[in-house]
């Protein structure tokens, strides 16, 4: 909870439900209403704009990333990297889980600043590249297998 006190975040309860939902799970991304849910069933009633001004202030803070699947168009939340650029991820179009790629090569770091290059070039102000990758987990595919096999990194 450290993180909610350097982003100047106040500790309210449902700051601390929905960022320890986060933490116990970090290759959880659910949507709103899934998230919604999970703190319904904790016992913790949250009401949908309060949630989704908390969710906002969250990812501003850069302690989560939002995302929009193309599947369902809907906005999924996910724990935010700690590190600085381009970290790609695999994400299942199955359970959503997404595993962090941790071990972004240089020809990827240098393609996301070559776009954020060509971006400013054209007078835009790019601020960060997501790089995900689609398909469905070893998980999803063998429902008997370990999450995270395959030396994937959880999220």
């Amino acid at each position: 909870m450290q993180r909610l006190d350097k982003a100047g975040l106040r500790r309210t309860r449902a700051t601390e439900a929905v960022v320890g939902l986060f933490q116990s799970d970090p290759g959880w991304s659910p949507s709103h209403a899934e998230l919604e849910a999970a703190l319904q069933s904790s016992g913790l009633q949250v009401n949908r704009v309060t949630l989704y001004r908390l969710l906002d202030r969250l990812v501003e803070a850069g302690m989560l990333e939002r995302h929009t699947t193309g599947d369902d168009r809907s906005w999924r939340f996910a724990l935010a990297a700690d590190q600085t650029g381009v970290v790609p991820r695999f994400e299942c179009d199955a359970c959503h889980r997404q595993f962090r790629l941790t071990d972004a090569s240089e020809p990827t770091q240098a393609v996301a600043q070559q776009l954020l290059n060509t971006l400013a070039h054209l007078g835009h102000q790019g601020q960060r590249v997501d790089l995900s990758i689609h398909g469905t987990c070893a998980v999803c595919v063998d429902p008997n297998s370990p999450v995270g096999s395959g030396g994937e990194t959880a999220a």
